[in-house]
């Protein structure tokens, strides 16, 4: 039997399924369409069964047959963009379902930690305002003249090394400085 070429495609409401077979006739192949799965069969090649990714519409959904083609439409249950048409099962862990899926990410932790994250991004500005305001006239023009000239990268409280000469953007290890119009 030979092995059969298909390829999908997605829209947020279906996902379009070509299967390329040539001479195709509603009398030469049959499609069976299940909530999560989706097999064809025709004379002489291979029987394509898919694991579908998301749920579809079995109703709504629908085929049609031309001379080189199979054109299989089906009718998301969700409109969600998939991922891959296929979802594969793996034989270790099963799919999760909605109560180990809640197990498996705890949402009050992850909220608890963006405040965390919040709280010390205040905590550093909170350092920069204090260090500015206690700081005398020279540590000032510093701070000020090296932030500016180095568009944020460069932020020096000695004026001796940066008030005679231009301070020069230095982005961080692996990033690229642009300047934006």
């Amino acid at each position: 039997m030979a092995k059969v070429k298909y390829d999908w495609y997605q829209t947020d409401t279906a996902v379009t399924v070509t299967v390329l077979l040539k001479n195709a006739t509603e009398k030469n192949y049959t499609v069976q369409l299940e909530q999560n799965a989706l097999t064809l069969q025709a004379d002489g090649i291979e029987p394509i069964a898919l694991n579908l990714w998301n749920p579809i519409n079995v109703e709504q959904s629908s085929h049609k047959a031309s001379p080189s083609k199979v054109e299989i439409k089906l009718a998301k249950m969700i409109g969600q963009r998939w991922e891959a048409l296929e979802r594969k099962q793996s034989t270790e862990e099963p799919r999760p379902t909605s109560t180990t899926a809640k197990k498996l990410c705890d949402w009050d932790k992850i909220s608890k930690e963006i405040e965390n994250e919040d709280e010390t991004k205040d905590d550093v500005n909170a350092l920069f305002r204090k260090i500015f305001a206690d700081a005398n006239e020279d540590t000032r023009k510093a701070m000020m003249k090296s932030y500016y000239e180095s568009g944020g990268t460069v932020l020096s409280t000695n004026w001796d090394e940066v008030g005679s000469k231009t301070v020069q953007v230095s982005p961080p290890d692996g990033c690229e400085f642009k300047k934006w119009n």
